[in-house]
């Protein structure tokens, strides 16, 4: 697929609107035969060479400042992986400890069952006891004659 200002055939020099290389040497070549104009080219190379240190001193500092902010990451991330790491056995002794309070309240609650039921057990051996006396004492009024109530 070609773009619209793109020539097919031609590599990527043509698409940015620029001779391709070959062409580009012969200029060259043509050009440094001609020592007329020195002068303009000297200053042309050295206002190129100003530019390409300008480019090159904020490289260096945009990868000193990449450099800061990775090691910044790295202090960030280790401490965001120490707190999970807290907060991993905070939790782990928080559930340890529940867990052993539930042990504790199943055992009172057990305890406490049995102990319910023994008294539940001791009432009802009661009432047992308190209704065969009663069904004694009416089988025995029951056979009095001329008592009534």
């Amino acid at each position: 697929m070609a773009d619209s200002g793109s020539r097919p055939g031609l590599g990527g020099a043509a698409r940015l609107g620029r001779p391709p290389p070959s062409q580009r040497l012969r200029r060259y070549a043509a050009a440094m035969a001609q020592p007329s104009d020195l002068e303009a080219r000297v200053a042309a190379l050295e206002a190129r060479m100003s530019d390409l240190a300008g480019e090159a001193r904020a490289a260096r500092e945009d990868a000193a400042a990449a450099r800061h902010l990775a090691a910044a990451n790295d202090r960030d991330v280790a401490e965001v992986r120490s707190e999970i790491s807290d907060f991993r056995q905070a939790a782990i002794a928080s559930f340890n400890a529940m867990r052993s309070d539930l042990a504790d309240l199943r055992t009172e609650m057990r305890t406490g069952f049995t102990e319910v039921r023994g008294q539940l057990d001791g009432a009802a051996a009661g009432l047992e006891q308190i209704t065969g006396l009663l069904n004694t004492l009416i089988a025995q009024q029951g056979d009095q004659p001329g008592e009534t109530s």
